[in-house]
């Protein structure tokens, strides 16, 4: 198999498990006897745990030098973990469960992205965004077959099917191409080395458009249906509004090449940022299907170029050696610590004003053109 065969194969696997994780993990807790409340705090916990597990990932990753360790094990004790859904379980011990499965499963999905980054640059490398569209494509079939299998033999099919992605990826893990040369890796230990990334100064700037940008998204996450819902659409407009957004995204990522790099790290995040600017205002708007279908196809832009830009930035500024630190840091710290509390932000902010609350999305989005600027500043110095 090619390089580029062995990266869809792995962003396949991963992301089956995303898109089964996403949609069904509340129900599969839900089915073990959780209230709604402890189901939140079971859901809280992982989040935290995935903040520190992370980044302490990708630093254990830079400094074995060779991050498919960790991808390996990773997911096979997240699969183990996983087995824990399957039985019986109080509280307690799905509390045990779920901080196991996040802190194995939390470096998986940014290490692929370091490595995959570094194998797409290599002579005879591949593009990038064609190789992780790979992954958009498992992500969403996954939530559709899983649905279905969920409907036909109930919620343990998730469990079963979760546990199976995750054996799948630590397989899929294997197979990547070997060990890393060891010349030139970080030599600095402790808290010198896990905050190295930090230290320069367009990661910063990077973390800081991610964080307004994919920030944005928390209340079409958390609340698109409800709200779309209460407006009278059907389940199945409202499930092709979600899928025109995820085939907008392919598109990008197949097809988009030249555009990505005609625009660069810097015009990604603006376009980025002004469409997030106009798709959110028109959500706010409006819940006619004819307006929601192209903004919603936005999501190339919003999701899609900012992502891209990320790894252009992350690929440029940081050098080989701290690549799965600063991939692990910027998922954590740029992405997830301001999405969860975006969407904690988002309860009350939708309870009190509704479908209005897009308006404040828009407003994040607005930010990130000054700071996207910024960050060209700090590419440029």
């Amino acid at each position: 198999m090619t390089a580029a065969t062995r990266f869809v194969l792995l962003y396949s696997a991963q992301f089956v498990v995303v898109g089964i994780t996403l949609p069904f993990l509340p129900a599969i807790l839900s089915a073990q006897g959780m209230s709604p409340s402890e189901v939140g705090a079971l859901l809280a916990v992982a989040a935290g745990v995935r903040l520190v597990a992370g980044p302490a990932g990708g630093r254990l990753a830079d400094a074995l030098g060779d991050a498919r360790v960790l991808l390996v094990a990773g997911s096979a004790l997240a699969a183990l973990a996983a087995c824990g859904f399957l039985l019986p379980a109080g509280f307690g011990l799905l509390l045990l469960v779920m901080a196991l499965h996040s802190a194995a499963f939390a470096p998986v999905v940014p290490l692929t992205d370091a490595l995959a980054l570094a194998a797409s640059r290599a002579p005879g490398g591949f593009d990038y965004a064609r190789v992780r569209a790979a992954g958009s494509i498992a992500f969403m079939l996954a939530a559709i077959v899983v649905g279905q299998a969920v409907a036909l033999a109930g919620i343990q099919a998730a469990a079963w099917l979760l546990v199976a992605g995750l054996a799948a990826t630590s397989l899929a893990a294997l197979a990547l191409p070997g060990r890393a040369p060891r010349a030139g890796r970080a030599v600095a230990r402790g808290w010198a080395g896990f905050l190295a990334p930090l230290r320069i100064p367009a990661v910063r700037r990077l973390m800081l458009v991610s964080a307004l940008i994919q920030g944005s998204h928390a209340l079409y996450y958390g609340f698109g249906t409800l709200h779309w819902q209460a407006a009278g659409l059907g389940a199945g407009l409202i499930g092709g509004l979600w899928a025109v957004g995820v085939l907008a995204e392919v598109a990008l990522f197949l097809w988009g090449r030249g555009l990505v790099t005609r625009l660069g790290p810097v015009g990604l995040s603006l376009v980025a940022a002004g469409a997030g600017v106009l798709r959110w205002g028109v959500t706010a708007l409006t819940v006619d299907p004819w307006l929601l279908v192209p903004a919603q196809m936005l999501h190339a832009a919003t999701f899609g170029m900012q992502h891209l830009a990320t790894m252009a930035v992350l690929a440029r500024v940081v050098p080989p050696a701290e690549a799965g630190t600063a991939q692990t840091l910027h998922a954590a710290l740029g992405v997830g610590l301001w999405m969860g509390l975006l969407a904690l932000a988002s309860g009350p902010l939708y309870a009190a004003v509704g479908g209005a609350g897009f308006w404040a999305m828009a407003v994040l989005c607005l930010l990130a053109l000054p700071a996207s600027l910024a960050l060209g500043r700090a590419l440029r110095g």
